[in-house]
């Protein structure tokens, strides 16, 4: 931001803030509403993770992270990326979770985000070209 020194009488001094043009910025309203470009009928977290304590944040983002690369993996698998396999239920990402996480401690579920991230990662570009044919990417 710039300031300029205006002088309202020869005693008295204001300051004045100029504002650059925001031509570009005066596009780029902002919504409250989360509304995707592809699948907009995407199945919502399951309420607990959705009200989980901050304290507890680390299994919200473990089941997420087990959410996409299992959406991933199912989207390069099938070869299909129509929005049921994009975007499915929670159920087998929250069950995973369950199963295979739900007594670990904190460390323990970071390393397993950061594996199920890498996964994720290593499918990505497979699952984005074949998304992008679909038109869902």
């Amino acid at each position: 931001m710039k300031y300029r020194i205006v002088h309202v009488t020869s005693l008295t001094v204001t300051l004045g803030l100029i504002a650059p043009p925001l031509v570009a910025e005066r596009n780029l309203i902002p919504s409250l509403e989360n509304i995707p470009d592809v699948c907009s009928e995407r199945p919502n977290e399951p309420d607990w993770m959705e009200n989980i304590a901050l304290r507890d944040a680390y299994q919200r983002v473990l089941v997420q992270d087990i959410y996409r690369a299992l959406s991933l993996e199912r989207v390069v698998e099938t070869g299909s990326c129509n929005c049921a396999t994009r975007f499915p239920t929670w159920d087998s990402a929250e069950g995973t979770f369950r199963e295979d996480h739900a007594d670990a401690d904190r460390s323990e579920m970071l390393q397993a985000s950061d594996i199920y991230n890498r996964r994720a990662n290593e499918l990505r570009p497979q699952a984005q070209a074949i998304c992008e044919a679909a038109g869902n990417w």
